[in-house]
């Protein structure tokens, strides 16, 4: 298996300015979203069926009026690599499905 390649802190810099509410920098992004707490398990749910596909997890957060996801790459050294923005798309994508923003 290949170990993707960590992002510069400029790369990752520019990378988060595509994504509305993702902060961080090369060792981890992350987003927090405003959430009741069922909404927040149904999201986890299908972030983590995703996830599973993929073979990449985030690390999850929940709270009864907040979600946050925190992502890097463990096999890079928990560095910040391409695989963490295919996510964070995902993420926003799933969190959308279910009507949830950022906080």
């Amino acid at each position: 298996m290949t170990v993707p390649e960590p992002l510069s802190a400029e790369q990752v810099e520019g990378r988060l300015r595509e994504l509305e509410g993702w902060s961080g920098d090369t060792s981890e992004i992350s987003k927090t979203y405003g959430v009741d707490y069922h909404t927040g398990v149904l999201v986890i749910v299908d972030v983590a069926k995703d996830a599973k596909q993929r073979g990449h997890h985030p690390d999850i957060d929940l709270r009864w009026d907040r979600l946050r996801f925190g992502i890097t790459t463990h096999d890079a050294g928990n560095r910040v690599t391409d695989l963490d923005f295919v996510s964070a798309h995902r993420i926003d994508e799933i969190a959308a499905q279910h009507g949830v923003t950022g906080a």
